[in-house]
């Protein structure tokens, strides 16, 4: 390992993250946005540059947009404003992907990249903006997919909507801070920081685009609901969006330095580097984006399951000082309103794929729910209260709830306790459970984990929704995105299509169960949430 860091590198280190934290504002001198429509598409200024872009059922769309330099020189380094540029840019394409393994990949370093659907350009109507972050953990994703294409919720709720591209995996979140030097302090927090500058992107450049840079809602499923939760706990993200709304997605406990850094030094090892090299972290920005996505699929020896290297924020007492959500929610975010969701059958959208975990047996569950329930608690205990609760429910079925409930559940539970626990002027959180399932595949997936996804954007009929096309699925749609659209326009996800969403508190523990009709329940699954509590909740990835 090397030597501890100096007071003078320390010194260069917290310039280098004041000026991230700032915003390393370059584009801030620009002249103020205007807007045009000629017949070769829709044009607005940003503060680098004009964009062009298409008129869509009578929705103006930037795909594309440059938010941030590409990082390609500058691995594993917080971000940077783009460079003015002269002309007209094009954005009537999505850009590239992060560099990741999967259907989005390879993708590019050149990633830094946002899109924004709006009915409206420069003309005054200080709209609410909806700024969507993509799931896929911290490993994968992007912010175009059909699914979260902005068109309907800008014609339903006359607002603005964003989606948004930024480093993942090793790119991202790679914890090079005890290893390399000032300049890479923050690698562990890289893809956070992106979000940070597309977010004060959205406070500079929004107003051109018809949205009001005051009243930004930030929403995102599974990993894109763990980074808001990190983010409101990110002094640099302070006061860069006043409303959140996350589905089955929490960070509860980000990864610890020390844990972040043997993963960090498995994975240069992996590559064949020595992490006490002086040249390590030099050799690795040497190596082609390729073999580093390759190193990315070692074996993560901290976690039960055979999955590849974890990958997310680090609590690196500078960027994130803290952790998201534990001990006590962050006071930093205490007035923002949030809603926090899950679905009622998670597990059922990756573990269903084995068609054998719709075939076992009682003698078999508990060895196949050690690797899959995530919180330590004796399996045959789990199957045993299970039955009990439950007695009608098959070994199929007491998987698929306990995994549910022992893995994506159970840090929304701790989220939401956080913030009903909140002193001072705490902001209201709803909490929901979706309890309608797809009719999709027989309905064996019933309410899985990804299925909010096209209901709250009202895309039902989007490329890859599992929702179906039929009546209910829009009936649902329709609740869902009108409570977001609520949330965004006036702090409250309340209106008439919903039995009145009352807050969550310690005392009735308040959830909206979504299905058709939906109702107002209080504590639902109560007796399976007081039994995992008997263990302590420690986010995947934080030792």
């Amino acid at each position: 390992m090397p030597a501890p860091i100096t007071p003078s590198v320390d010194t260069q280190r917290r310039r280098l993250l004041q000026a991230t934290a700032a915003g390393i504002a370059l584009g801030t001198l620009a002249p103020p946005a205007f807007a045009t429509t000629d017949a070769a598409g829709t044009v607005a200024a940003t503060r680098a540059g004009r964009v062009r872009g298409l008129r869509e059922q009578g929705v103006h769309a930037f795909k594309g947009i440059r938010y941030g330099a590409d990082t390609t020189g500058a691995r594993f380094q917080p971000p940077r404003a783009p460079r003015a540029w002269s002309g007209v840019a094009d954005a009537t394409a999505y850009a590239a992907s992060a560099p990741q393994r999967g259907g989005d990949g390879p993708g590019s370093e050149d990633c830094l990249f946002l899109n924004v659907w709006t009915p409206a350009l420069a003309d005054g109507g200080k709209r609410p903006v909806l700024v969507y972050i993509h799931g896929g953990g911290y490993d994968t994703g992007s912010g175009s997919d059909p699914l979260y294409d902005g068109t309907r919720l800008c014609r339903r709720g006359d607002v603005v909507v964003v989606t948004v591209n930024h480093r993942l995996n090793a790119f991202g979140y790679l914890h090079l801070g005890r290893i390399g030097g000032a300049d890479v302090a923050a690698s562990g927090n890289a893809g956070q920081l992106d979000l940070v500058l597309a977010l004060q992107w959205v406070r500079d450049n929004i107003a051109g685009f018809g949205g009001d840079p005051g009243n930004v809602t930030v929403f995102g499923q599974s990993g894109g609901g763990a980074k808001i939760a990190t983010l409101m706990a990110m002094p640099a993200a302070r006061g860069l969006f006043h409303r959140a709304w996350t589905m089955s997605g929490q960070q509860v406990t980000a990864a610890g330095p020390r844990a972040a850094t043997q993963r960090a030094q498995l994975f240069l090892h992996t590559l064949g580097i020595d992490p006490a090299a002086p040249d390590a972290v030099a050799r690795l920005r040497a190596l082609p984006a390729a073999e580093i996505l390759e190193a990315t699929t070692v074996r993560d020896l901290s976690r039960v399951e055979d999955t590849r290297l974890y990958f997310g924020p680090v609590m690196d007492g500078e960027v994130l000082p803290r952790h998201p959500f534990w001990p006590d929610a962050p006071p930093q975010s205490a007035a923002i309103p949030m809603v926090i969701g899950n679905t009622r059958d998670e597990t059922r959208a990756f573990l269903g794929n084995d068609p054998r975990n719709f075939e076992l047996g009682w003698e078999e569950l508990p060895a196949r729910l050690e690797t899959q329930q995530f919180v330590d608690i004796r399996a045959d205990l789990v199957v045993a209260e299970y039955r009990r609760l439950y007695p009608h429910y098959t070994p199929s079925e007491v998987f698929f709830a306990a995994t549910t409930a022992g893995r994506s559940w159970r840090g929304a539970v701790e989220e939401l306790e956080a913030r009903a626990r909140q002193a001072g002027p705490a902001a209201p959180t709803w909490a929901y459970q979706l309890d309608w399932g797809s009719p999709l595949d027989g309905g064996k997936l019933r309410a899985f984990h990804t299925l909010d996804i096209p209901l709250v954007f009202d895309n039902i009929r989007q490329p890859g929704s599992r929702t179906g096309d039929g009546a209910e699925a829009q009936a649902l749609a329709d609740r869902m995105s009108d409570a977001l659209l609520a949330l965004a326009r006036h702090g409250d996800p309340n209106h008439a299509g919903l039995p009145r969403w009352e807050p969550y508190s310690m005392a009735r523990r308040q959830t909206l169960l979504f299905d058709v009709p939906p109702a107002l329940a209080d504590d639902p699954r109560g007796a399976e949430r007081r039994f995992w509590q008997q263990a302590p909740f420690v986010q995947r990835g934080t030792m």
